[in-house]
């Protein structure tokens, strides 16, 4: 069974991961999105919130996982069994920081390749930083970026009490 992992911080998971996580389950028998809980980003959802808000959009018959991991990556796609990393590349701005990281787990294990998906162009500019920006003013205006149950959690987080500070 080829087994890949599709590795991110998912605060929030985005119609983009989604749509890279789709394309994954065509080439591999099953996908782990592995969820990192990443201290140093500042997440704005915990990481059970983030599985959950994950899980709730997986479709059935996809062989998708979702879990959690610490530590390095590499040695967690070595305890699945996983051949490959999945990573989605949007724009020549994101190519040198995936290059590098790929570099580095090949480096420390060679025998799991890292594999880049592009997502569809309606989610080019898609990026978790950008939709958190805008849902902190209008959660609302996401709803071409994230699924329901994420512009539901948004709104939640982001309660609408800035559009009077906007002048």
């Amino acid at each position: 069974m080829r087994i890949a992992i599709y590795p991110g911080t998912f605060d929030p998971v985005t119609k983009g991961h989604l749509d890279v996580l789709h394309r994954a389950c065509r080439i591999f028998d099953k996908v782990i999105m592995a969820v990192a809980p990443s201290s140093t980003k500042g997440p704005l959802f915990t990481v059970p919130e983030r599985v959950e808000l994950i899980r709730a959009n997986i479709e059935p018959g996809y062989n998708v996982e979702v879990s959690t991991f610490n530590g390095l990556l590499v040695d967690y796609a070595r305890s699945v069994g996983a051949c490959a990393l999945c990573r989605g590349l949007r724009a020549v701005s994101d190519f040198e920081f995936e290059f590098q990281m790929a570099q580095m787990n090949r480096e420390l294990a060679d025998d799991v390749e890292t594999i880049f998906f592009m997502p569809s162009q309606d989610y080019f500019y898609t990026s978790s930083n950008l939709v958190k920006q805008v849902a902190c003013f209008a959660p609302e205006r996401v709803d071409k970026l994230v699924p329901v149950n994420v512009m539901q959690a948004l709104k939640h987080k982001f309660p609408q009490n800035h559009s009077n500070s906007i002048h």
